[in-house]
């Protein structure tokens, strides 16, 4: 007899001997039981967990001499004929070889005549979703009402493919993966069976491979037992299943988190130098990478299987970077992914997309970034300011001072009748320019120093002094409250633009862009072309400093309103628009074109999700 395959050979013979399906097979037991078992039984579930294990094992216990029962007795006639393949009435059909009308037909017609030995004819359909539409069609009647002597038992990996009105006549069972404890005891007790020593490490690895699949895990398991000696390593499991080494993809991760762009790219050199599958290689790390974000995230753990040695490493590297940077360096890696699907060049795609992941964390946000140039801005001296002093206050000259006319000519009378008075008021000699309103406002600085023309005589009176001018500040004070309460929005927005330069330029430089500014009752109703113009200004925190620079400049308490065609407004209402009009005003979008400047690149493409999913 030829060599049977472990996936054969240990196939269970009994429900006690199904892996990690504990409730279906009690299900089953207790239907078989009470004699409640159903017409039509649906398996479905990934490969290699016992699905079509499960229809043999009810049909034996259906027509076990002993049965039904739930302890088919294996040595009866029905059942070693069921074990050995070769049962008459158990008519075992493969759904994608036989997916026509006319096999449907055919069977029909088999299942009229009883049974020639057993005691129920079992019909066993596997990959049952592989049949047409017209055969799904012409089983509906005999699957709601077939004859009792008859039990159809289906087993699928593609439950969605079944038509309902199938899947409503059917009994479903789904049977889920077989977890790495329940694979690891199962494996164990078979190595021991076969007195073949394995490594911890290295049966922990065939685990993780199977991906929950006892078949997958006896398969990897029959391939290292054939290539190693009595006692299998880790590095025999890796070499012969063409593995990477775990060490090596943890040290990719750790570069690429720390930013070592030699180190990842000497790592990804000797994994392409030892022949490494690409699709393998970003499969495991993407897992080590979700492997990760579960630990930094805190209280997943549970979900993890994996050893108690590696999952200390991967603790103290989740641990010593942000959540942020593993999910965002996770998402990068995603699309890298995608991206090898296509790639023509496998090995550059994966070098430069390790070089923009590590760059990645050096990009600042657009806000932040103005932020920065007003704070430097802000640090710079005033040169404008400094250039619009009078010259008086840049290089002050003294004064000189003449008496007023009225003086003069007092002076005169007094020479020629009597003395002069001892003292006299004189004032500087200045004008000032008309401010911008009608009114002018004269600014004149009266001094009052006092000197004597002539040398006063005895018994005479000094004349009395004028009285003294309120100083300028006073004056220009009370103007200046003045012009703050007759500032208008609309003659004085150029002024406002002007004022706001010196406190943020790129704000200033922003509203310049407007079509229209007016008021609408409370509001300020500030209007753009184009939207993109003013997309930073739209943020809550840069309307607050809006409206409070507004408020200490006009003297009013205005609401900030920002209109812009084919865009949200700022209560988040959405205008309609057409997926060329939004794919256009994507293409023009500031942080695309900055994109485009860096990368030296253009859009190729530009995909519009529905908002409403």
């Amino acid at each position: 007899m030829s060599y049977l395959v472990f996936a054969r050979k240990f196939r269970p013979q009994t429900f006690e001997q199904v892996v990690g399906q504990k409730a279906v097979v009690k299900t089953l037991c207790n239907s078989l039981k009470r004699d409640r078992v159903a017409h039509a039984i649906l398996f479905s579930g990934v490969r290699g967990v016992g699905k079509t294990t499960l229809a043999r094992l009810m049909a034996k216990a259906l027509n076990c001499e002993q049965g039904p029962t739930p302890l088919p007795c294996n040595e009866c006639r029905s059942c070693t004929e069921i074990t050995k393949g070769s049962a008459l009435d158990l008519l075992e059909i493969d759904g994608a070889s036989n997916r026509g009308i006319q096999e449907v037909r055919e069977l029909k017609d088999k299942i009229k005549f009883m049974p020639t030995s057993s005691r129920f004819k079992i019909v066993i359909i596997d990959e049952v979703h592989m049949l047409t539409n017209e055969a799904f069609n012409a089983l509906l009647k005999t699957l709601e009402e077939p004859p009792a002597h008859v039990y159809f038992m289906f087993a699928t990996t593609e439950l969605h493919k079944i038509p309902v009105t199938i899947l409503s006549r059917c009994q479903r069972y789904e049977l889920q993966r077989v977890s790495s404890v329940d694979l690891r005891a199962h494996f164990s007790g078979l190595l021991d069976g076969e007195g073949v020593s394995l490594a911890e490490e290295a049966l922990s690895l065939i685990v993780r491979e199977a991906e929950g699949s006892v078949r997958d895990g006896l398969s990897l398991l029959d391939q290292v037992l054939s290539y190693g000696d009595s006692v299998i390593t880790l590095d025999d499991v890796v070499e012969v299943l063409g593995l990477v080494k775990r060490e090596h993809i943890l040290g990719i991760a750790e570069a690429l988190l720390s930013g070592d762009r030699a180190g990842s790219i000497a790592l990804l050199a000797e994994l392409f130098k030892h022949g490494m599958d690409i699709k393998r290689f970003t499969s495991e790390l993407l897992e080590c990478y979700r492997t990760l974000l579960l630990i930094r995230i805190g209280g997943c753990e549970q979900l993890l299987e994996i050893p108690d040695d590696e999952m200390q490493t991967l603790r103290a590297l989740a641990q010593s970077h942000s959540t942020e940077s593993i999910h965002q360096q996770l998402s990068r890696l995603m699309q890298t992914a995608e991206d090898l699907r296509f790639s023509l060049q496998p090995r550059l795609t994966l070098e430069t997309s390790f070089l923009a992941i590590i760059e990645a964390g050096n990009v600042i946000g657009l806000e932040t970034l103005l932020e920065k140039i007003d704070n430097a801005i802000g640090a710079l001296p005033d040169q404008q300011a400094e250039s619009t002093k009078p010259a008086e206050q840049l290089a002050p000259a003294p004064e000189t001072f003449r008496p007023t006319p009225a003086a003069a000519r007092k002076k005169k009378q007094i020479t020629e009748r009597e003395p002069p008075p001892p003292e006299e008021e004189l004032v500087p000699e200045t004008t000032d320019t008309p401010t911008p309103e009608d009114e002018p406002i004269e600014t004149v600085a009266r001094v009052q120093p006092t000197f004597s023309l002539e040398p006063s005589a005895a018994g005479t009176k000094p004349s009395e002094p004028q009285k003294a001018v309120p100083p300028p500040e006073a004056k220009t004070e009370k103007t200046e409250k003045t012009r703050q309460v007759q500032r208008d929005i609309r003659k004085d927005w150029t002024e406002f633009i002007s004022h706001l330069k010196r406190e943020k330029e790129w704000m200033a430089q922003t509203l310049q862009q407007t079509s229209s500014v007016r008021e609408a009752g409370t509001e300020l109703l500030l209007e753009f072309d184009n939207p993109n113009d003013c997309f930073v200004l739209r943020s809550k925190e840069n309307r607050q400093k809006l409206t409070e620079y507004i408020l200490d400049f006009f003297q009013r308490d205005l609401t900030i309103r920002i209109v812009s065609p084919n865009s949200s407004n700022d209560n988040g209402q959405k205008d309609s628009e057409g997926p060329k009009k939004r794919r256009q005003q994507l293409a023009e979008h500031h942080l695309v074109r900055m994109t485009e400047e860096i990368f030296n690149g253009r859009v190729g493409s530009i995909r519009i999700s529905d908002p409403n999913k």
